[in-house]
């Protein structure tokens, strides 16, 4: 499997909301779309994952990406 940025960072171009599932999805080299959706599925499917929350501190916590800095991969 191959990774995506080194850094990682909120996506400043592919986001809905804050940019964290884009941003991780950049870091793990996988599609945006991929990763909201197991993102949804397992905040719905565990009481124990409170994914609101977690999303929240990751758009406070994860720096935005330096859009000069993003290399357009298509």
């Amino acid at each position: 499997m191959t990774r995506g940025s080194n850094a990682l960072v909120r996506s400043r171009t592919d986001r809905i909301l804050g940019g964290v599932c884009a941003g991780i999805a950049d870091w793990l080299g996988w599609r945006a779309t991929t990763v909201r959706i197991l993102y949804v599925l397992v905040s719905a499917l565990s009481a124990a994952f409170p994914g609101i929350l977690v999303y929240v501190i990751l758009w406070i916590v994860m720096p935005a990406a330096d859009h000069r800095s993003r290399v357009s991969t298509g």
